[in-house]
């Protein structure tokens, strides 16, 4: 594939990093695959430029990061060509299983793709509950999953809160170890996948500096101390919004 753009967006995005001061710490590097062997990069989802962030592993180790990320920003009129050449992959949600496919011909090709098995933001910042695509593309390609974490980037820009690009921040970047799915038993597979990925989430938050994780702080879970909603607070929003979208669309439709 040929890269024009996506070398131009990681050079910027590195001079914001380095302007910002913005402190990394990445842990796993070695588990991502050489240049040519394909993998999926299963994420967290916890704000709007973790697609930045999590393209930067990969770019550490000499590789383009593909991101599935849904149809509608593909469809957007500046959005949708920027995505485009990256040669990320739209996701249908009313027709997944074409997205499954073109995802295991990316990995089967030798590149390196990742997804967010949550679907959508956390707004708990916990991990949520995992749609099981990520483990059966990944059967399907018969390349390893990689689970990783990435916190620190919601502290910037996320859902319910106003931005913050204010500088010093630290991002803290876990990759784990490599899981080989099968397509017999992507329940209990992603199960496993999600207790993984709260291991390494839980290890993440722990390790974050506490003169930068105060008390009560909105950004941290609350059963870490902070103020953000619980699991089950956070679904109920999730719920209310979704209700609120579909009367809005029906709305339109009636005009």
């Amino acid at each position: 594939m040929r890269d024009i753009s996506y070398p131009l967006v990681i050079a910027a995005a590195k001079t914001w990093f380095r302007i910002s001061d913005f402190k990394f710490t990445f842990e796993g590097l070695e588990n991502i695959p050489e240049k040519g062997q394909g993998a999926l990069l299963a994420m967290n989802h916890t704000g709007y430029v973790d697609y930045l962030v999590g393209g930067y592993p990969g770019h550490k180790v000499g590789r383009y990061t593909r991101f599935m990320a849904k149809r509608e920003v593909f469809d957007h009129t500046i959005g949708g060509p920027v995505m485009r050449s990256f040669h990320h992959i739209p996701v249908d949600r009313s027709a997944g299983l074409g997205s499954m496919e073109e995802a295991a011909k990316y990995l089967r090709a030798g590149e390196l793709v990742a997804i967010y098995p949550e679907a959508t933001i956390s707004r708990s910042f916990l991990i949520k509950e995992l749609k099981t695509g990520a483990v059966r593309i990944a059967a399907q390609a018969g390349v390893p999953l990689i689970p990783m974490v990435v916190w620190g980037t919601h502290r910037i820009f996320t859902k319910d809160h106003p931005k913050d690009f204010s500088r010093h921040k630290t991002i803290i970047v876990k990759i784990g170890e490599p899981i080989w799915c099968t397509e017999d038993d992507p329940t209990g597979q992603t199960e496993q996948l999600h207790k993984v990925m709260s291991t390494m989430l839980d290890e993440a938050i722990k390790a974050y500096p506490e003169d930068e994780k105060p008390p009560g702080a909105w950004w941290v879970p609350a059963s870490y101390g902070g103020s953000a909603p619980t699991l089950e607070e956070a679904e109920e929003i999730d719920r209310a919004e979704k209700r609120e979208r579909a009367k809005r669309k029906a709305a339109k439709k009636k005009k």
